[in-house]
């Protein structure tokens, strides 16, 4: 029942000044205005690609606020899109999940899955804007079981674990499956990462927050642009490749040079490499 990983919300202090830093490192940009009286913020949404950033900007008592308080700026929200709604609700539903309405939008609480706190929006064909094609993945990062959380989304969101692809790192300290939504056409998944090494990054960071979101990914044509725009600012990032002068798979951007976002960005296609279907990937490496 989902069909792509259509957004993200970040909690920023200043969500104008947010917007121009999207713009100038992802070319996003702004399309409307959109409180929110659920999460108590002034909500302004940016395009990055075909898919869209909200930007959150504590106005009252609410979940932005208390992420703010918490955590800093950065990401709060998993957004999913899904062609429909009323099959999807009847399926949290049945699976005792409690959830949330606000116009066209639905809300999962942080305990009503792993950790992650979601919202779904009806599916919408968009023009791409800016540097960035569109996003994929969003990465759920655990310190309990994931093969509960991977049960726990495919039960609810009407997942086929046939599908899934596994992952495991040692360099990054994690195991877990790539929980696809349709592999046959596009790279849209959770990623459900359960964290071994205490030291790694995402291991320090699952230590101060336990089960969590904890960052994303964009897929681009051209990463260079993004590279460049980057080192001219004096953002701090790290390429998949030794050398950044010639990078041209990917990179990732550090929360320091994008409002607290851990930010993957891959070359189009690049990501079936590691997502089980290495022979998709278009012009080598």
């Amino acid at each position: 029942m989902l069909e792509r990983v259509d957004r993200v919300q970040l909690v920023v202090k200043d969500r104008q000044a947010a917007a121009r830093t999207f713009g100038e490192v992802l070319g996003a940009q702004p399309v409307r205005e959109a409180p929110s009286a659920y999460l108590g913020a002034s909500r302004l949404v940016l395009a990055l690609g075909s898919s869209e950033v909200e930007l959150c900007e504590p106005s009252g008592p609410g979940p932005a606020a208390e992420h703010l308080s918490a955590q800093g700026e950065g990401l709060m929200t998993a957004g999913f899109s899904t062609r429909d709604m009323a099959a999807l609700k009847a399926s949290l539903e049945r699976h005792g999940c409690r959830f949330a309405s606000e116009g066209a939008q639905v809300y999962l609480e942080p305990s009503e899955t792993l950790g992650m706190r979601v919202v779904l929006t009806p599916d919408t064909a968009r023009t791409s804007v800016g540097l960035v094609s569109r996003l994929y993945e969003v990465t759920n990062t655990l310190t309990s079981d994931w093969r509960a959380a991977a049960d726990r989304y495919t039960r609810i969101f009407g997942l086929d674990p046939s599908r899934f692809s596994p992952i495991a790192s040692e360099h990054f300290g994690y195991v877990g499956t790539l929980a696809m939504f349709n592999p046959k056409d596009r790279l849209d998944r959770i990623e459900i990462s359960q964290v071994t090494n205490s030291k790694s990054a995402m291991g320090r960071w699952v230590a101060k927050r336990g089960d969590s979101l904890y960052m994303c990914y964009v897929e681009a044509d051209d990463v260079r642009p993004i590279i460049e725009r980057l080192a001219a600012r004096g953002g701090r990032f790290t390429t998949r490749g030794a050398d950044p002068a010639t990078e041209r798979d990917g990179l990732w951007v550090h929360p320091s040079a994008l409002c607290g976002l851990l930010l993957g960005v891959s070359r189009t296609t690049a990501g079936w490499e590691w997502s089980g279907q290495p022979a998709r990937v278009a012009g080598g490496r």
